[in-house]
């Protein structure tokens, strides 16, 4: 579903990412943990294909396809969801208008008809209930003046009403509580868990892998995956820290 063949990328002109390779296959939650400056959000606004980050070497398919043949507008409609680590605000625009516009944006790219208003709303709805979301909220500009947990829940929402194939979640779980972590997870499981779906979840912490339960867990360090196991090893992680796993790694 997404195959990430020895990639390069720079900020800058600073090298970040020195030959990654990964593979997340359908129906996968692949989570992604390394300590700071390790390359994790960069690797998440690359396949987001966000402007200042170039790609020197490598190649990335996703679903079949070059993802860097297309453009960022045309990645999501095919199917692509790039959480952020800090979600942006966005005044003067509220998350209804903005979200029926990328909706129907998306739905015009795959050649489908528009939703009306009514249709819309209880869409909105829907994925709002899953997300304990006051609609309200929804009624509001985008993201300002929100809470971090309320950005957070406000982007699943987004997820859930635009229904991607492929979600890559640049720590999700920063700025959460305990309860809104909880549903944040939930809502995760809900939208991404099922056939022909996939999730590159990253995080530091395995508190948000207790809800989610991610198939495979890869260390990504200084650039470039150094170790990738099950669940169990997100557990190692969190108990004896990188140090040690990044150790056996090297002495491999």
């Amino acid at each position: 579903m997404l195959k990430i063949e020895d990639l390069y990328a720079q900020v800058a002109d600073k090298p970040i990412l020195k030959g990654l390779s990964l593979e997340v296959a359908p129906g996968e939650v692949h989570a992604i943990m390394g300590p700071n400056g390790a390359g994790k959000s960069t690797l998440a606004n690359v396949l987001g294909g966000k402007p200042g980050y170039e790609v020197t070497a490598g190649s990335v398919a996703f679903m079949g396809e070059d993802l860097f043949a297309l453009d960022p507008h045309e990645r999501a409609a095919t199917g692509l969801f790039l959480g952020f680590q800090y979600p942006v605000e966005i005044p003067g625009v509220s998350n209804v208008q903005f979200l029926r516009e990328a909706l129907n944006s998306q739905r015009k790219f795959r050649e489908k008809e528009p939703l009306s208003g009514g249709e819309f709303l209880k869409l909105a709805k829907e994925k709002a209930a899953l997300l304990q979301m006051d609609m309200e909220m929804l009624k509001r500009q985008v993201n300002v003046g929100f809470s971090g947990g309320e950005k957070k829940r406000a982007e699943m929402v987004q997820m859930g009403i635009l229904d991607p194939s492929f979600a890559v979640l640049d720590e999700t779980d920063s700025g959460l509580d305990i309860d809104a972590l909880r549903v944040v997870g939930e809502g995760i499981n809900a939208i991404m868990r099922g056939a022909g779906k996939g999730v590159l979840l990253i995080t530091h912490y395995q508190r948000l892998l207790d809800v989610v339960k991610p198939d495979r867990v890869s260390v990504l360090a200084d650039g470039r995956i150094v170790r990738t196991g099950g669940p169990e090893l997100a557990v190692r992680l969190e108990e004896e820290g990188y140090d040690a796993v990044m150790a056996e790694a090297q002495a491999a």
